[in-house]
C-alpha cells in the first residue's frame, strides 16, 4: 500500500501522472471517493502519464470517456448509476479491450463484485478544500517505484 497526501490539484494530478507511467496493458484502477475527492482530477494525471495528455473530463453523462494517441488507450468509466450485472453489460463493458490497454473506474463500488482480482484501488479522501490523502493498494508491485 502507498500513501500520499497531496495539498492541490497540481499535486494529485503529480502523483497520478507518476502512476501512469508505470502502468501497464491490462491493468484497472478502481477508485473509491465520495462527490468532489478528485477521482476526475487523479484521472488526468493518469491520462498525462500513459502520454495521452490532461484533456480529461468526467464521464458522468458518457458512462464512458475514452482517451487514445499514448503508450495506450485509457478507458474512463462512471459506474454510479450502475446497480446490477445487467446495468454493467449494457454499458458494454466487457467488450472493451483491457488486456491490450486500461481502465479507469470511478465508483468503483457498484462494480466490485465483478472487477479482476489483480485490481488496483485508489482511495481519495478529503482532507480539507485542496488536501487529499490518496492510497493505492497495489499488492507491492509499484512499492519500489515511490517515494
Amino acid at each position: 500500500m502507498i500513501r500520499v497526501i497531496t495539498h492541490s490539484p497540481s499535486e494529485t494530478i503529480a502523483a497520478a501522472e507518476k502512476l501512469g507511467s508505470l502502468l501497464k496493458a491490462g491493468d484497472i484502477i478502481a477508485y473509491k471517493g465520495g462527490l468532489g475527492a478528485g477521482k476526475t482530477t487523479f484521472t488526468r494525471g493518469l491520462s498525462k502519464g500513459l502520454g495521452l495528455g490532461d484533456n480529461v473530463t468526467s464521464p458522468t453523462f458518457a458512462l464512458v470517456n475514452e482517451y487514445r494517441g499514448g503508450r495506450m488507450t485509457l478507458y474512463h468509466f462512471d459506474m454510479y448509476r450502475i446497480n446490477s450485472e445487467e446495468d454493467l453489460e449494457s454499458t458494454g463493458f466487457y467488450d472493451y479491450p483491457f488486456e491490450e490497454n486500461c481502465a479507469a473506474i470511478e465508483w468503483s463500488e457498484n462494480i466490485s463484485g465483478f472487477l479482476p482480482k489483480d485490481t488496483i484501488y485508489i482511495t481519495i479522501n478529503t482532507l480539507s478544500e485542496n488536501e487529499r490523502e490518496i492510497i493505492i493498494e497495489e499488492g507491492g508491485r509499484f512499492a519500489d517505484s515511490w517515494d
